[in-house]
């Protein structure tokens, strides 16, 4: 099935347009920038948005754009629409046109994250492989959030040892942490979605034995060898006393998710508790690993 696309500068009537489209029947609204200026981590409490915000509208095939405005115009009482255009979207195999763009990605000497239907004879039979494919929840290892974690992981293998994912995603990093040789992996994100998209992830890379989704709730008394969290700053300053009660003493904590300029912040928070190295920097993003204080006479 094709589809009619039809773009719209918002201003100051975002809401009205949303609701004049959904009237019209409008499959889906959706909003973009319409100026390419990012939107990082919000404060306490707000809702951002981009500063020139554009609706997208998608409406079936066969739709008439010429009557598509004269509707709007009439609901928003206006003579002229704002800024807009109509473009026609192509029936696409959307899930194979990502793959198509998502190849095999090599973090570090040994971790590989690739699609399932990807071949890898050509890959040392040593690697440590994790099959990926899109799915409902955030992290392929695309990200440099995500990317600095695998590295670190490839660089620090987990064998043996207790590891809790904290805001598993798609379980990206709980699969690599089981497939480089964590005993147990306990992953847990608020997201259904993501409990629901790790699980199935871990069953098909045959990982399911070692790598359990609960909710954070369930994590009360579960400290680990290693906790994972590749989250944003603000969830991350705020879960300071939850991950640190989850590391063991003498564990590790990996942060993730934070931007260069907020490192330092993050690492004064979590300072009495854990010593941590040199912070990794990709693209403007930060990891910080830490090391618990064993406990005393320990």
């Amino acid at each position: 099935m094709a589809w009619l696309q039809l773009f719209i500068d918002a201003g100051e009537r975002r809401v009205a347009l949303e609701d004049a489209l959904d009237t019209l029947g409008a499959l889906a609204v959706t909003l973009r920038d319409g100026a390419d200026t990012p939107v990082l981590e919000p404060g306490p409490g707000e809702t951002p948005l981009w500063a020139e915000v554009e609706l997208c509208a998608l409406f079936p095939e066969h739709s008439d754009p010429a009557l598509i405005r004269e509707a709007l115009r009439a609901r928003l009482d206006i003579s002229e629409l704002p800024p807009h255009h109509f473009e026609p979207l192509a029936e696409k195999q959307w899930e194979r046109a990502w793959l198509d763009a998502f190849g095999p990605m090599r973090f570090g000497r040994h971790l590989w994250i690739m699609p399932h239907d990807h071949e890898a004879e050509e890959i040392d039979p040593a690697a440590a492989i994790v099959r990926l494919d899109p799915g409902l929840a955030f992290g392929t290892g695309t990200h440099p959030t995500t990317a600095l974690c695998l590295r670190w992981l490839d660089a620090h293998p987990p064998r043996r040892q207790q590891v809790i994912d904290y805001g598993c995603g798609s379980g990206v990093l709980a699969l690599a942490a089981a497939r480089l040789g964590a005993t147990r992996v306990l992953a847990t994100d608020n997201d259904p979605q993501a409990l629901t998209a790790t699980l199935e992830n871990a069953r098909r890379n045959a990982l399911d034995g070692r790598i359990e989704c609960i909710e954070p709730e369930a994590l009360q008394n579960t400290p680990a060898d290693l906790v994972m969290a590749n989250i944003l700053a603000g969830p991350l300053l705020a879960l300071r006393p939850c991950l640190t009660r989850l590391t063991r003493p003498g564990g590790q904590l990996l942060l993730s998710g934070m931007l260069a300029s907020q490192a330092t912040q993050v690492c004064n928070d979590y300072r009495d508790d854990f010593d941590f190295g040199p912070p990794q920097d990709m693209d403007g993003w930060t990891l910080l690993a830490g090391r618990r204080a064993p406990a005393e006479g320990g």
